[in-house]
């Protein structure tokens, strides 16, 4: 290989009631096999590595007989644990542009104390998948890897070539990132026509009911921000007016009353156009008829407040976002506080500046004595990428043989993948990962992750047959 500086297929026979094909039991043996070491290769920036995990599923790959060649493990020597992958499955054409299947392999921190599992070992319980990565992103990342497998087991060479990037870094600011190095030191690795990426999902309902198949077009910026008030202190049996941390309280309780104005792209346009005739269908015609009314009148006022209300995602693709996530204050329990800091995590629309931002926070703080000072910023921007016939018509067509009824809708994802630094290279980057998950969003980034086993195995399906359609393009 290059480098660059068991569990029971028990669930074979539920694959064909839900209108899929179905693959031999051996092969969900094998695909669950690679999950669970994916998945159970503790890959948190503090205690784990991505290299380990790249290495593991490397070695996979080459067992399913591609050479070594076409494996390419990557790390650097400053960050010998945050190293990454990419494989390259050679098409019959040569003129034909490859397809780039990405995923991130390292996964937010989880404290064992805190779970009611252990986070690093893949338990199935109640028809779910419980461990920290078991949705994001280490289920796609096993579909990626497996299809390869797949494709090798079959004898099947596509006409475009298809490179899976597994890399490391989407989940920590500031940290070594995998997807950014390609794009940056071998975007040769990488280059595609489009790619394909997490930041979307199936939607469930509260019942368990199919509702939508999202796609991501677009995504919104995170950037950070700090607060900080400093102030002489003294001793805290003489209290004073200027209090460090009744300063930050009062700039942040202003930042908490500010919504940011309500924007949209095509992306999003599309989602409300879509979820209206949803809402409408199930009776809930108030929420129907406010969507509408927006989409119609942007400054509708009234009916954007109804929607936004209604659902925290709903809002979230409608605005820039920003809210306090840490505080640090004071230095002993009887002394004023010298010092007291505050960080604002901001969600940043398509199209609006991070200085924008950060100014708009300074006006609404509205006080001297507040600094506002911006991290490291995360990456660059880039459009929304377009959602043309020829990405949206398969997976349109393949929605409706696997899910009959179910519409799919573009989405501007509220959160931020790593399709910011391939979309800003020149690579269209779309989230499609058709799992389907609830409202809770399987507790991803939270306490008990899951994903539903079912709705796995139904995503490893789609995305096999997907991607083939893709392959075979004119």
């Amino acid at each position: 290989m290059k480098r660059i500086v068991v569990l029971a297929a028990s669930l074979v026979p539920f694959l064909a009631s839900a209108a899929v094909p179905e693959d031999t039991p051996e092969g969900v043996q094998r695909f669950r096999s690679l999950y669970k070491e994916l998945v159970e290769t503790n890959t948190t920036l503090s205690a784990g590595s991505c290299t380990l995990a790249a290495e593991r599923m490397a070695a996979r790959l080459k067992a399913a007989g591609l050479p070594d060649s076409d494996l390419h493990l990557f790390a650097t020597p400053e960050h010998p644990k945050e190293g990454g992958l990419v494989a390259i499955f050679p098409g019959k054409d040569p003129a034909a542009r490859a397809i780039l299947l990405m995923a991130h392999i390292d996964v937010v921190e989880a404290k064992r104390e805190d779970w009611t599992r252990d986070p690093f070992t893949l338990i199935e319980e109640n028809g779910n998948f419980y461990a920290r990565g078991a949705s994001d992103d280490k289920a796609e990342a096993s579909i990626w890897v497996d299809l390869l497998i797949r494709f090798k087991a079959e004898k099947y060479q596509p006409r475009r070539t298809l490179k899976v990037a597994l890399t490391c870094g989407e989940e920590t600011a500031g940290a070594f990132n995998g997807a950014e190095w390609l794009t940056q030191n071998r975007r040769d690795l990488i280059d595609a026509e489009f790619a394909l990426n997490e930041g979307a999902s199936g939607e469930l309902d509260a019942a368990g009911n199919r509702v939508s198949h999202d796609i991501q077009a677009g995504e919104k910026f995170p950037q950070n921000y700090q607060l900080e008030v400093t102030n002489p202190g003294g001793h805290s049996s003489r209290p004073v007016r200027d209090n460090a941390i009744y300063r930050l309280a009062a700039a942040l309780t202003r930042i908490s009353n500010y919504e940011f104005p309500t924007e949209f792209t095509d992306g999003s346009r599309g989602y409300f156009a879509g979820m209206a005739k949803i809402q409408a269908t199930k009776g809930e015609t108030e929420i129907a008829n406010a969507m509408n009314s927006f989409l119609k009148d942007p400054t509708d006022a009234k009916s954007i407040a109804l929607v936004a209300a209604r659902d925290p995602s709903w809002n979230a693709t409608m605005r820039t976002t920003c809210v306090a996530t840490l505080l640090d204050g004071g230095h002993a329990t009887n002394a004023l506080p010298q010092r007291a800091r505050a960080n604002i995590n901001c969600r940043i629309f398509p199209g609006v500046s991070a200085e924008t931002v950060q100014a708009k926070l300074q006006e609404l703080i509205a006080d001297p004595a507040v600094s506002v000072s911006m991290h490291e910023t995360r990456g660059p921007t880039s459009p929304p990428p377009p959602l043309t016939p020829a990405i949206l018509g398969p997976i349109e067509k393949l929605t409706a043989e696997f899910w009959p009824g179910v519409p799919v809708l573009p989405i501007l994802q509220a959160g931020a993948t790593d399709g910011e630094f391939t979309n800003a290279a020149g690579i269209p980057t779309y989230g499609v990962e058709p799992v389907f998950v609830g409202p809770d969003l399987g507790h991803i980034h939270g306490l008990n992750e899951y994903i539903r086993v079912r709705s796995l195995l139904e995503g490893r399906e789609f995305l096999y047959r997907l991607v083939k359609t893709y392959a075979e393009r004119k």
